[in-house]
């Protein structure tokens, strides 16, 4: 058994350096937005975005007149994209029922799937416009019904981008800002005099928008903790060097800490995918990005059999996991963690991070192990009920609930229970006491 690093990453102490930098800054933003409200979250977006309009909120006239700059093609493209998302959706919305059940006569167990009332979904739009994450956040928001979805995006090279304000519009957003990083996290967790406070907070973002989301996490829910965006090719030798290069480089492109990790059983495979890297990134125009995510955090990882692929796959749990090889299904069957699946050579990421209809909300930083992604189950609350409806059963159970009660030393808990019991089963519980073993009802 051997597994060999062709290319190995950035050390993990490094990176937690970086960590430690940013969590010290988002934690002064946040206390300072929690401090001044509307005056920090100006402060910051003029400091961070160069951006200071009259109002953040863009009204109903402001966004009309954005959407009017979107091509009638780029719309076209918006709503396909935004159909598919809500057509998966809502598919797995109509999996999720309602239960009611009597698991003995007189008791009636349920639960009720519920939506969360109000939700903060975050589309970045920093480097690039991510038009995608609104149809991920919020067109699913909207699919769970949730009653008030606010949306906050950055300012695009000064600017409100267009086609992004639409897909949140189109989405379904109740409230439109612009705004971004620490402070549109903090502002629509915490609330200003102006933004009031949701419940929760989803979408992908820079490291100052994933640690504001985990520093927040409890007092608001969010959907998972992000980092950035992670890819691995799992390939053999059925597919070659270029379409393993450019699937790598394709989500490396992301940002300057993208991992991106080929694990193959095929040395030819691993060299000359590398070979391929080279070339691609001579002609790639957003090679600056992707080489840097390459060169320190890109790995090549050769391993002797299927097996030990599936073992260091689980390990590495990435967030984008894209299979090419002679047993595609093999490993849909065998994994269990990773954040999604890309199964053979037609299928890619990118078409899942746009238009196919799947979530591209992930987990990253092996948070697969214990955790899938954003969907439209995230919306949704399942809270339990129950009721006794006769006399006997409210009888039967205060029994057995009393005397477990008493078991763990909870006198007041078993009172509850006794209390039925005397009313319901006409038992004479001594008080303080269990009841005991055998009643009328019993």
């Amino acid at each position: 058994m051997t597994i060999r690093h062709l290319k190995t990453a950035r050390s993990a102490e490094a990176r937690a350096e970086d960590d430690a930098k940013v969590r010290a800054i988002v934690e002064e933003g946040l206390k300072d937005i929690e401090t001044r409200g509307d005056a920090a979250v100006r402060d910051m977006s003029e400091k961070f975005d160069k951006y200071t309009p009259p109002s953040y909120r863009l009204t109903d006239s402001e966004i009309e007149a954005l959407m009017a700059k979107v091509s009638d093609q780029d719309m076209a493209d918006l709503k396909f994209a935004q159909e598919q998302v809500r057509n998966f959706a809502q598919a797995q919305r109509d999996s999720m029922l309602d239960i009611e059940v009597e698991t003995m006569p007189g008791v009636i167990l349920g639960h009720k799937n519920i939506p969360v009332q109000s939700v903060g979904c975050y589309v970045p739009a920093g480097k690039f416009p991510m038009v995608a994450s609104a149809h991920m956040s919020v067109a699913t928001a909207s699919v769970a019904k949730v009653p008030r979805i606010i949306a906050c995006t950055p300012p695009f090279q000064g600017e409100p981008n267009p086609a992004v304000i639409a897909a949140m519009h189109l989405g379904g957003a109740h409230e439109i800002y612009v705004l971004g990083g620490i402070q549109a996290i903090g502002a629509m967790a915490l609330g200003t005099e102006t933004i009031d406070p949701v419940h929760m907070l989803v979408g992908p973002g820079n490291a100052f928008v994933a640690e504001a989301k985990r520093q927040l996490f409890g007092r608001v829910g969010i959907d998972l903790f992000a980092g950035p965006t992670e890819t691995m090719v799992i390939a053999d030798d059925t597919v070659d060097g270029e379409l393993c290069a450019t699937d790598l480089l394709g989500q490396a492109e992301h940002g300057y800490n993208s991992p991106a990790v080929l694990l193959t059983n095929s040395e030819k495979l691993a060299k000359d995918t590398l070979s391929e890297i080279d070339r691609i990134l001579k002609i790639l125009p957003t090679a600056e990005t992707a080489r840097t995510s390459w060169e320190e955090f890109g790995e090549v990882i050769l391993c002797d059999t299927y097996d030990e692929m599936l073992q260091v796959a689980d390990d590495i749990a990435s967030e984008h996991v894209q299979v090419m090889t002679d047993r595609d299904d093999w490993f849909l069957d065998k994994m269990t963690c990773y954040g999604a699946l890309f199964l053979g050579a037609r299928t890619n990421v990118a078409n899942g991070d746009k238009v196919i209809g799947t979530n591209h909300t992930l987990p990253t930083k092996k948070a697969g192990r214990y955790t899938g992604g954003l969907w439209v189950g995230k919306y949704l609350k399942t809270h339990s009920y129950q009721k006794i409806t006769t006399d006997a059963a409210a009888a039967e159970i205060g029994a057995y609930g009393s005397r477990l009660c008493m078991l763990e030393g909870f006198v007041g808990h078993a009172e509850q229970c006794n209390i039925r019991v005397r009313r319901y089963g006409g038992i004479n519980v001594p008080y303080g006491e269990g009841a005991p073993y055998k009643t009328a009802a019993e």
